[in-house]
Formats: structure tokens, C-alpha cells, sequence
């Protein structure tokens, strides 16, 4: 029994310090990302498919409140009046500047209101007796939804014009990558999803077996150059290698290359957090909606891997016929293994991090660019929502199309080998990029 408790004991001051770590790094995430641009970048609305930044801001502070000091902690509410301001589903971002919203100084005294009242529940959570509550997972919850919002206003920032606001060392250079460009994977069962994962998200549970058959994967993402010769080969005016749907948009809206992409003479340029660049060839090709990476893929005589095939590629280790947390291995992510944490404003060229791979020698499955699927986003077998059907259960179906991997601007709290995010197949101010398959059995 003494045994038991102080293995618990060491447990509890575990989660308590992941808690906490991970709490105060999202905490100076969102202080950077709200206090680098004056207030009227603050409460303009850069675009209509973003919220104004004191939106999130606010919203961040209020989720905290609901969850960890209402949910948890069984306090009352500190501003009653407000939640339907910041209720995600109750007024689309359109609408959101509209809202007598809190102004900058409110929302900041706010969220460091909601902060300081969170820090002292998580001092004395016991860390069991509720699903909530078990492992942290409250904590863990709120950590990654301000992580979520803070790639969100990455997002809006990298829409908002002006001089740059935000500034980051560019990633290591490498070699230029000549290794194979593609990687067999073995066809066969592998466990899917988890439901060990102590802060894993409902979408990601449970774990279940899944079959697939042997399928050729991309090594690295596709890259700019790649795209390029798409681009040049007339693949936007080409209808046979669009979906009716994805042709009548890119129709529709004129576009003609990713997004921020603009020719100049002989050269592509792009413009990226308020500098303007040439588009660097070695770099995975960002900004893309699932309509354009599905008909490169087309054209290049491949296919966008499923969900299933992506996660193989990542998690699955031929050596034990286990499945892993990350490529690498069990082990949290590490500045070697991936560009994770907005620790650079761009991804690292095609080929980096071999300490990252997977066991069958596919690289950058995690970080530089959310990574397009062929799959819906649909519930797996035995899901349950938890703990509100809105984080995923109202969003499955064939309307959304699963984005694997992270991005630079996902930090590794919010980001594993079963992460799955989700997004309509439009869009493209998110950082999505993509890499393509082919079935074992076809052609080369």
C-alpha cells in the first residue's frame, strides 16, 4: 500500500509540472502574439475568415474560466455576462467585430484574472476521481486549445498587412535532399488512434486495429520547386486533374497558385509575415487548399495518402508491430526531431531532421506543414465525445477533410502522431501543405 501511494504521489507532481510548463509556455505564446501589433491591429478584423486578435484573447481567458475554474474548481463566474461573446459557435468570425467585445486592456486584465485563479486550482488538483480531471486533463485540454488559438492568430497575422510584427531565426540549413523519394510501406493491421494518451483529444480515441494495403509514401512533403512544375505544366488550367468541385472553385476565385504566391518576371515571390521573398524551391509548398494538393497529386500521377496511411507511415515500427507516439519513438519532441513551437515563421527545407524520421525512413511527418488526407473526418469505432460534443462531434462528415502532422505553428503540446485537425477543403490561409502516395500494386 505505501508502495502504491507514493508511486501515485510521484504521478500527481508529474502531471502537475507538465500542467504548469505547459500552461505558462502558451501563457508567452499569446502575450508575444497580442502584444507585438498596437491596438488597432487588435481589434480590426484583418479578414473575414479570422477572428480580431482581442477575440481569441478574450475567448483563451474564457474557455480557461469555464473549464478549470467552473468545471474543476466548482467557482462562480467571474464574467457571467460575457460567455456568449466568446462562444465560437454561437457568432461566426464575421460577425465577431460587431460584438461590444472587451477592449485589449479588459481582455488582458481578464485572462490574467482567469490565469492566476487556474494556477492556484492546479496547485491543489488532486489529478484523479473524475474523467475531467484524471492525468490533468483539464489542464492539459486548456493548454492546447490556447496553443490552437495561438496558431490562429499566427494565421491573422500572417494575413494582416504592414511591416513585419514578428521575428524568428530561419531553420538550419541542410543539404539539399537526395535520398529516395519515396518509401514502401508494408501493407497490413496496425493500431490506429489511442486510448492511452493521458491528454489526448476524443477524436483521437480509441484505439482500434485498422488494415491497410502496401502503399509508396512520399519521404519528404512536396515542395515548392515540385509545385512549380505543376504550375508551369498548366495544372490551374487544366480541368482533368481537378474534382468538379474543386475546378469550379479555383474558377470561381481566379487562383492560380498558393496563396500569397505572386509572379515577377521570370520568378515566383511570396509574401510571409510582412517581408516579401523569393519562393524558396527546397521548402514544402504551404498555403495549398485540399483541392489543389488532390490535383497535384493527379497530375504527378499519385494520390493523397488516407488518414489510415498516414498514420501507418508515422507510428507503425516493422520491428515490433507496435505502434509509437511519434515517428521517432515514445520520447516528446525535441528541437532535433521536428519545427515544432513557432520556434521558426516558415518550414524547414525538405529532407531536415533525420533524427525525426520514422522507423521506415519517412521524414517531417511532424511539423513544417499540416499535411492534406484523402479521408472525411469521421468518428472512429467506439468514439464518445468528451467532454462537449463541439470539440468534434459536430463537425464529422463529408464536409472536412483531415489535416495530419502539425506545422511549424503547432507546439508539440498539441501535436502527436494521432493528432488530427480538420478543415474545409477551401482553405488555404492555414499552414497546409501536403505529400502524395500510390498503391503498392500500381505502376511507377
Amino acid at each position: 500500500m505505501t508502495e502504491h501511494v507514493t508511486e501515485t504521489a510521484v504521478d500527481t507532481e508529474a502531471f502537475r509540472e507538465r500542467a504548469l510548463a505547459s500552461l505558462l509556455t502558451a501563457r508567452d505564446r499569446t502575450t508575444l502574439l497580442t502584444s507585438c501589433v498596437e491596438e488597432p491591429d487588435l481589434t480590426a478584423q484583418h479578414s473575414p475568415l479570422m477572428s480580431p486578435l482581442v477575440w481569441d484573447l478574450a475567448h483563451i481567458g474564457n474557455q480557461e474560466e469555464l473549464w478549470l475554474l467552473r468545471a474543476v474548481a466548482g467557482q462562480d463566474a467571474i464574467r457571467p455576462e460575457i460567455d456568449s461573446l466568446y462562444d465560437a459557435f454561437e457568432h461566426p468570425r464575421a460577425e465577431r467585430p460587431s460584438l461590444p467585445l472587451l477592449s485589449p486592456k479588459e481582455a488582458r486584465a481578464y485572462a490574467a484574472e482567469v490565469r492566476g485563479r487556474a494556477l492556484d486550482v492546479l496547485e491543489s488538483a488532486a489529478f484523479r476521481g473524475t474523467r475531467l480531471t484524471e492525468a490533468g486533463f483539464a489542464f492539459g485540454m486548456i493548454a492546447q486549445h490556447e496553443q490552437q488559438h495561438d496558431e490562429t492568430m499566427l494565421i491573422t497575422h500572417q494575413l494582416r498587412k504592414g511591416p513585419r510584427a514578428l521575428t524568428a531565426p530561419d531553420p538550419e540549413p541542410v543539404p539539399l535532399f537526395t535520398g529516395p523519394a519515396e518509401v514502401l510501406v508494408p501493407g497490413g493491421p496496425f493500431t490506429m488512434g489511442t486510448s492511452t494518451e493521458a491528454w489526448a483529444l476524443d477524436n483521437e480515441r480509441p484505439a482500434h486495429r485498422r488494415e491497410v494495403a502496401p502503399y509508396w509514401i512520399d519521404t519528404t512533403p512536396v515542395t515548392n520547386g515540385a509545385y512549380q512544375a505543376f504550375i508551369e505544366d498548366g495544372g490551374y488550367d487544366e480541368p482533368r486533374w481537378w474534382t468538379a468541385e474543386g475546378w469550379n472553385h479555383i474558377r470561381r476565385h481566379a487562383i492560380k497558385a498558393p496563396l500569397y504566391w505572386r509572379r515577377d518576371g521570370g520568378q515566383w515571390l511570396r509574401r510571409r509575415f510582412g517581408i516579401t521573398e523569393v519562393v524558396p524551391a527546397d521548402e514544402p509548398v504551404l498555403h495549398v487548399c485540399w483541392y489543389e494538393a488532390d490535383a497535384y497529386a493527379r497530375w504527378a500521377g499519385r494520390r493523397l495518402p488516407t488518414e489510415a496511411e498516414w498514420e501507418k507511415a508515422a507510428r507503425f515500427d516493422p520491428a515490433t508491430g507496435g505502434s509509437t507516439r511519434y515517428p521517432w519513438g515514445d520520447a516528446d519532441p525535441a528541437p532535433e526531431h521536428a519545427n515544432l513551437g513557432q520556434r521558426h515563421l516558415r518550414p524547414a527545407p525538405a529532407g531536415s531532421y533525420p533524427a525525426g524520421e520514422s522507423p521506415l525512413g519517412v521524414r517531417q511527418l511532424i511539423g513544417d506543414v499540416w499535411e492534406w488526407t484523402a479521408s472525411d473526418f469521421l468518428p472512429y469505432p467506439g468514439f464518445t465525445a468528451f467532454p462537449y460534443k463541439e470539440y468534434s462531434e459536430v463537425f464529422f462528415g463529408p464536409d472536412h477533410k483531415v489535416l495530419r502532422g502539425g506545422s511549424f505553428a503547432v507546439d508539440p503540446v498539441a501535436c502527436r502522431g494521432t493528432f488530427r485537425n480538420w478543415d474545409y477543403p477551401i482553405r488555404r490561409q492555414i499552414f497546409s501543405g501536403f505529400r502524395t502516395a500510390r498503391s503498392a500494386t500500381a505502376a511507377a
